[in-house]
């Protein structure tokens, strides 16, 4: 889990609404200050995190792993961003990006070729979490001359990236 600005923020509202809880219960402020301090964990892990992201699609980030990219696809989401972030791919090959990543899940569409482009690679990052989320997030991957030139993602309807799978590993 990386420590994030928006985490230490929400880790320090619980704090202080359990502090002021706790207040009402007994006025001693060494023991209302331990009892809150224990207590923020909990609180934030186990009733203000879930509510989050039933919500939100706020997630917990993760530093890229390759044994985790490959082993756990649905959770690539996590790692995304530090993917990008980090600028790894950048300049590596196609044969480097296989070892990182994997095999990649599909090609992109090129109109242009009337086929699929061996030059766009697409990985399945999974669904965020949240209530209201009806879109699967793809990681893309752009070569140029054999060398990775751009790292994106993007968003598309669950069912429409259902469809493009089966629709890629029929014509394989």
């Amino acid at each position: 889990m990386i420590i994030t600005t928006t985490l230490v923020i929400f880790l320090i509202i619980v704090f202080v609404l359990v502090w002021l809880f706790v207040n009402t219960i007994d006025k001693r402020k060494w023991l209302t200050f331990i009892i809150s301090l224990v207590l923020t964990p909990f609180i934030y892990f186990y009733a203000f995190y879930p509510m989050v992201n039933i919500f939100s699609n706020y997630h917990h980030l993760k530093y890229f792993d390759t044994e985790s990219w490959i082993d756990t696809p649905e959770l690539r989401y996590e790692m995304s961003d530090d993917l990008i972030a980090s600028k790894q791919l950048i300049g590596k090959t196609k044969e480097e990006v296989i070892e990182i990543l994997g095999e990649n899940d599909w090609l992109s569409w090129n109109d242009a070729l009337k086929g699929k482009d061996d030059n766009v690679w697409n990985y399945g990052l999974g669904i965020e979490p949240g209530a209201f989320n009806e879109n699967k997030d793809i990681l893309l991957v752009t070569f140029k001359n054999n060398k990775v030139v751009s790292v994106d993602t993007y968003e598309m309807p669950i069912l429409e990236a259902q469809k493009e799978e089966k629709a890629a590993d029929a014509k394989e």
